[in-house]
Formats: C-alpha cells, structure tokens, sequence
C-alpha cells in the first residue's frame, strides 16, 4: 500500500512539517530508517534522529521539537506512540478479516456459527459450541463441547479450547495455547496419589489476549477466571480456580498457584512465581523472578523469592553484595577484641 503524509496526518490528526506529497510505501524502526518509509519518534533519547535518519516521512511528538526545519517530512502530533498505535491497528483492518468455512474442518451438525466467521483447515468444532460473529478460528484449533466463543475474537492456529469454557467478545489467543485442560489435583493415598475430577471451566472475559504456548487449567468446581482487558504473554502457567481481574499484564513464564486471588491493573514481571490460595491486591508490581508466598495489598511493589517491599530489598542487596568485606571486617574486630582482651 502506498500513502502520502497528508493522508497519514488525516487519519491521526497531525500537522506536517515539510512535504505532504512525500510518498510512504512501508514502515522502519527509527534506528534502521529508509527511504520511502514511515517511523515515530515519542521519546527525547530518540530525539536525534530527527536530524539523521533516512525515513522520508517521521511521527513526533510535538514537546520534541526544537526549531522549525528538519530534513524528513514530520507529522507532528500530541502521543507519537499513541498516533503510531492507531495507525497500526488501521492498517490491520485494511489487510482484510477472512470469511467462510475451509475444506477439512469438522463442524458438529449442533454447533452454532455466527455471520462473517471463518473457520481454517483440519480445525475441529465440537458439539452444541457456539461462534460469535466475526471471529477468525484459524487452521488445527480444537473447540470442546458446549465451548462458546464470542464476538470478533482470533485463535490461532494450534490452539485448544476444552469443554465447557467461555470466552468473551474481541479475545485474542495465540498458537498452542490450552484452555480448560485439568488442573493439577491429586489426593495422597497408601496407593499413591489419586486424580481429584476436575468438573470446572474457564472464563475469558472480553478484550482479553493470551500469548502462546500457555496453560489456564479449568477448575475442580467453579470457573477459572480471566478478567476483562487482561493481558497474558507466552509461557504462563495459571492454575485451576484461579482468580484474575481487571487489565492486568503478566509477562512470560510466569507461574500463578491454585486459588489464588488477582485484583485489577497489577504488574506481574517475567518468571514471577505465586504460591497458592493467596490473594494479591490492586495496582500491585512484582519484579521479574520474585517468588510470591504470602498475601499483598494494593499498590505495593516487590523484589526478591521470597518477595519483600522493593525498596526493603534493593537496600538488603547493597548489603549482601559487601558481605565477604563485611564479615572481614567482623573477623577483624573479633580478632582485635582478643588481642585486647589478652593484654
């Protein structure tokens, strides 16, 4: 696709700066620009290559300006980052949705398929599911019995959606993602350990986005829930009954215990660890590779396995890095004490 900047700046409400006939046929990051292409610069530590880069046509914010001529085409507007995030978005929409059922999927004769839904290759939609209108199930996608799925949702190819669960309008769930498989419960007996049936589901409110390879494990009884606006990267383990507010992100590898309690808009960093039946307030930020044992109230920030206050345990490392001198100079004391004492 080919647009000039005066079209861009239309579409995100931007002034130009330079030549609104420049022509844009694809996007750069700023640090590899080129002719021809489109980038944004949102942050003043970028802010140099407003005089450097290549790109015929740049996205700035406008607290980023310093005089009143540079050499690309600007399109200056209030959010850089924001600007560039719609145009993205407009850009996805152009591309096209597909429609239509492929040769070699498998639908129930009793599942329910809503308008404008497209249906891949070899996937295979178990009976009395339901489809929003709209979504996009991509090729090899298994969807369970009684599964609903709402509207203008994607799965993508490899994914797994086990009996019974429910996912809101507008989802996104990555490749080889399992939703509902069983959560891990067993009882010790003399015999050895007993699985416990697993009868639950999972809940996926609207607007929520799951990366790939993750595991949600349906429930013992009740609903594991994953609330509205959440958002879940690559590699994350979340047990079953688990409980998940409102617009929470979770980066990869993360690991969330059985029954434990999430509220609305926490920060849970990479390879974080929560131990089970626990509750984590509002507004909370865990750092990466923190080991979560006990409860946590709203808007606290922690460190360390186990977690502690982040400023509790950036002041304890200083420590723990200075403690072979610290024990030296322990020893020295000691030794000096006894040299005195003896005397």
């Amino acid at each position: 696709m080919e647009f000039t900047a005066s079209q861009i700046a239309s579409f995100i409400d931007g002034k130009i700066i330079g030549d609104e006939n420049a022509l844009i046929t694809g996007v750069s990051p700023i640090e590899n620009g080129e002719s021809g292409h489109l980038s944004f610069i949102a942050q003043d530590r970028f802010s140099h290559f407003l005089d450097t880069s290549k790109c015929s046509v740049i996205i700035v914010s406008e607290k980023l300006l310093n005089k009143n001529s540079y050499n690309p085409t600007l399109i200056v507007v209030k959010d850089a980052y924001l600007s560039f995030q719609i145009l993205m978005n407009l850009y996805q929409e152009m591309r096209g949705r597909k429609e239509g059922i492929e040769d070699g999927s498998s639908i129930h004769d009793s599942a329910v398929i809503g308008d404008q839904v497209y249906i891949g290759a070899f996937t295979y939609v178990s009976e009395k599911a339901k489809i929003g209108e709209g979504s996009q199930i991509y090729p090899h996608v298994y969807i369970g019995k009684g599964v609903k799925i709402g509207k203008n949702c994607k799965i993508d190819s490899g994914a797994r959606i086990y009996d019974y669960c429910i996912i809101g309008d507008n989802c996104v769930i990555h490749s080889n993602t399992v939703v509902g498989g069983d959560g891990f419960g067993f009882q010790p007996t003399a015999e050895g350990f007993k699985k416990i049936p697993q009868l639950g589901n999972v809940i996926i409110e609207d607007d929520v986005e799951i990366g790939s390879n993750c595991s949600i494990d349906r429930a013992t009884i009740g609903s594991t829930i994953i609330g509205k606006g959440t958002k879940i990267d690559n590699l994350i383990q979340i047990a079953h009954n688990v409980k998940i507010g409102q617009n929470n992100v979770i980066a990869a590898q993360a690991g969330i215990a059985g029954s434990t309690t999430i509220g609305d808009w926490n920060q849970i960093g990479g390879q974080v660890g929560v131990v089970g039946h626990i509750k984590i307030g509002n507004q909370v930020k865990i750092q990466a590779q923190s080991g979560v044992n006990s409860s946590v109230n709203d808007r606290e920030t922690l460190y360390g396995s186990p977690a502690i206050s982040y400023n509790d345990y950036l002041r304890s490392y200083v420590h723990f890095r200075n403690l072979p001198g610290i024990v030296n100079r322990i020893n020295n004391l000691e030794n000096n004490s006894k040299d005195n004492t003896n005397e």
